[in-house]
Order: C-alpha cells, then structure tokens, then sequence
C-alpha cells in the first residue's frame, strides 16, 4: 500500500463534503500539474492518504481511501489529464498543521515541505506513521 497527500482549498471542497459523499466517494478533478497528474496514475485501489484543508487552514483534517483508480478527468477538455476517486475513513482526530510539521525535524525531508505547491503527493511509510501519531491516531490505518 502507498500513502498520498491531497490538497483542497476548503472554501472549494471540504473534508466535510467529502465526508458527505460517504461511500460513492468523490472524483478528485481539476489537477492540472503533470507531476500530481503521474502520482495519481501511480495510486491503486485501496491507497491511503491525508486530506490536507490549504490556503487559510494549511493542515491535515482527514484520511481517505483510494476507491477508484486513474481515469480521464471530463473537467479536462485537453484530455491530458485524469481523476482518481476517494472516500473520506476518518477524521483526524486533533488536525496536523502545517506549523507542527515544519517544527517536527524528523519530517525535515518530507515532499510537503519540499514541494509545497504539489497539489497531490506522495507520503513516505515513515512520515505517514509519524503524522497520523501527530494527529491523535491511536493506530496509523
């Protein structure tokens, strides 16, 4: 199993309408970056990842579930681009922000540091226990 990050203005797409949609999940739209686009391709159907809140909040308030893979993106009129679809597991129980990543060293090396804007990324086995601690989990899913 891999780990991902994705990032969502909350004033767009909240965790709370992601926990909305319940089971059906949710299309994850509109990435227009190549690299975020090749780490979608990358996923496969039961992959965890954080639900990061950016812009104001800037922290993780969620996991969610891989429920269905790479696919064409129909927001995308280049074609170029695809979707995976997620579901909201859990909540985060105290949120990770930003802030406390920064200040965590042994998170120094961490994709959300290094490459900030990277709007969906990988999540190092390592940093994704770590984080999950961080947050309150008493056990990392």
């Amino acid at each position: 199993m891999a780990y991902w990050l994705f990032k969502s203005e909350p004033s767009a797409w909240s965790w709370d309408d992601q926990k909305k949609n319940g089971a059906k999940g949710e299309p994850w739209t509109g990435v227009r970056n190549h690299q975020a686009n090749n780490n979608m391709k990358a996923m496969k159907k039961g992959d965890l990842g954080f639900f990061y809140h950016s812009v104001e909040e800037k922290q993780i308030v969620g996991i969610v579930r891989v429920i269905g893979e790479h696919r064409p993106d129909p927001t995308d009129e280049t074609g170029k681009f695809g979707l995976v679809v997620i579901e909201a597991v859990e909540d985060m129980p105290k949120p990770v922000t930003l802030a406390a990543i920064k200040a965590e060293p042994k998170l120094a090396d961490s994709i959300l540091l290094r490459m900030s804007r990277l709007s969906v990324q990988p999540v190092r086995d390592e940093d994704w226990k770590l984080i999950c601690k961080m947050g309150g989990l008493k056990k990392a899913p």
